[in-house]
């Protein structure tokens, strides 16, 4: 098999060698027969997130104007290198609008060629809502073609998110439904307060999720009860969430209402003394071993290895286990 003789073909490459080797298969790696596929295509965009240049110039600890749909946050001090995006539509329950969508996209496409970013948060910044889903009153004034295309805009921006090569937590301190949900679901890792709801619930309005939702619920929990879940378009609180796996965390909500958040801070300020290397490669490993069989995966553990070996960061390391200190890292 193709895959199989790849292990050894990548023994000590770099994944870009990797990308060019496994062109040369063909149309895509073949999943144990299944039939999946993961293209070179999907390769090169991938490592295009993960080793990309510095990011555009802008003030760390700034913050955007309360009026705008979108606020992103990048935190300072001991939080430094943690970003928040937060949605901030309240008189429309952070329903996902063209505007807001347009915002999210420039946002996402700052963030991923950014170095200096090591977790980015998805949180709200209105009391009791994550994000709606759709914004209905806008769609009642699209025709069909309008419709189409603000999905597909829809979809290709949250595609982003679940691409993006640094950690990705979402904090669901309210309501998360249709839209919304996907939303959280492209994200790595999910927390939510116990009085938070969660479903996707698109069937109540004659359609299906189209933002990734049928592909990422699956995976998330399982195909047996993401397809109950659909079918009967149920709405979850955060305990009955926690209980299937579709967040990792489950939190009482606090006077101020973000305990979530709260949650995903210190969650993202767990992974911040961690290599900057090697958690980007360690995701783009995972996400892309996930879609293949076994061997093909390991194929890709090794290649993505292969890229901290040479590292500055690897060296600190293992200088600062010898010296018994923190290691400082610098991403290089």
């Amino acid at each position: 098999m193709a895959a199989a003789r790849g292990l050894g073909v990548l023994q000590g490459c770099s994944v870009r060698w990797a990308v060019a080797y496994f062109a040369r298969l063909g149309q895509g790696l073949v999943a144990g027969g299944s039939g999946q596929r993961m293209g070179s295509a999907s390769w090169r965009r991938c490592w295009a997130s993960s080793s990309a240049g510095a990011g555009l110039s802008r003030s760390y600890g700034s913050e955007a104007k309360g009026e705008e749909e979108l606020r992103v946050r990048y935190l300072e001090e001991e939080n430094k290198g943690i970003v928040v995006l937060g949605i901030n539509r309240s008189y429309a329950k952070n329903a996902l609008s063209k505007n807001l969508i347009k915002m999210l996209s420039k946002a996402v496409d700052a963030l991923k060629s950014d170095k200096k970013v090591r977790t980015i948060i998805v949180r709200s910044e209105v009391p009791g809502i994550f994000c709606a889903g759709a914004d209905l009153k806008e769609r009642t004034q699209m025709n069909v073609n309008e419709v189409s295309s603000f999905v597909s805009k829809s979809r290709a921006v949250i595609n982003e998110i679940a691409n993006l090569p640094v950690p990705t937590i979402a904090a669901i301190d309210g309501i998360a439904l249709g839209g919304g949900l996907e939303l959280a679901l492209a994200c790595d890792i999910r927390v939510a307060a116990s009085s938070a709801k969660m479903g996707l619930v698109e069937t109540k309005l004659a359609i299906i999720p189209g933002a990734g939702g049928t592909q990422r619920l699956p995976r998330a929990i399982g195909m047996s009860l993401a397809k109950e879940m659909i079918f009967s378009a149920r709405v979850l609180d955060g305990q009955e969430a926690k209980s299937i796996g579709l967040i990792s965390h489950v939190l009482e909500q606090n006077e101020k209402g973000d305990a979530a958040y709260r949650k995903a801070l210190a969650l993202a300020g767990e992974f911040l003394p961690q290599g900057p290397v090697a958690m980007r490669v360690a995701k783009l490993a995972i996400n892309q071993g996930m879609e293949v069989d076994l061997i093909t995966g390991l194929a890709i553990e090794e290649a993505c290895y292969a890229q901290t070996i040479s590292t500055k960061d690897r060296l600190e390391g293992l200088l600062a286990f010898k010296e018994k200190r923190p290691p400082r890292y610098k991403g290089e």
